[in-house]
């Protein structure tokens, strides 16, 4: 038979959705932390939950090839849902985004504004790592991205890159970009002000 801590946790996790997280300090009202820790150690060996990260579960998403992890997707959305810090693509990534670079990166590293932390989904490992203001400032909106690429390709190819991407940005991209300059490394602000389309 069940216990109450057991059907309690089973129960919350049935409700999220793919990538919602479960924490140890949600289940506190009903076990102590130890009995809390074990209960959700258990259940994640017998396949119903999957520990993500430090203090974080979350439920596999079964269909019908069988259990797998959630998206990474769903997941970054339920940290910055539960913990209101941002999270986004490292510069390496974004300028791949952008078509800037063919170069792929080989590895998951995001970054936040908020505490670094590792996450597991199945075989895939996220490094979440605690990045500058500046890189976080303008979140996942385009503008945000071409910070983020522009940060990682450097003082020497940010007049070329911004030149590439003036057909990409809109009046609004752009406006963003003016609009955060006091925020940038001195080099990048200066880069993007040059930049103006005339």
């Amino acid at each position: 038979m069940m216990s109450t801590l057991t059907e309690s946790i089973l129960a919350t996790a049935e409700t999220l959705p793919e990538g919602g997280l479960l924490s140890p300090k949600e289940f506190l009202h009903l076990a102590s932390r130890s009995a809390v820790d074990k209960t959700l150690s258990r259940l994640t060996k017998d396949g119903h939950l999957l520990r993500v990260g430090r203090g974080s579960y979350t439920r596999p998403v079964v269909g019908r090839f069988g259990a797998r992890p959630p998206s990474m997707d769903t997941v970054i959305d339920a940290i910055e849902a539960v913990s209101g810090h941002t999270v986004v693509n490292n510069g390496a990534a974004e300028a791949n985004a952008l078509g800037l670079t063919t170069q792929v990166p080989t590895r998951d590293v995001l970054l936040t504004s908020g505490p670094p932390r590792m996450l597991r989904l199945g075989e895939r490992v996220i490094e979440i790592k605690h990045g500058n203001r500046w890189q976080s400032v303008l979140g996942k909106r385009r503008a945000g991205q071409v910070i983020r690429a522009l940060g990682w390709l450097g003082p020497e190819a940010s007049q070329a890159t911004l030149r590439r991407l003036w057909k990409q940005l809109s009046p609004e991209d752009w406006q963003d970009l003016l609009s955060t300059r006091r925020m940038m490394p001195a080099w990048m602000a200066r880069a993007v002000s040059e930049a103006l389309p005339g």
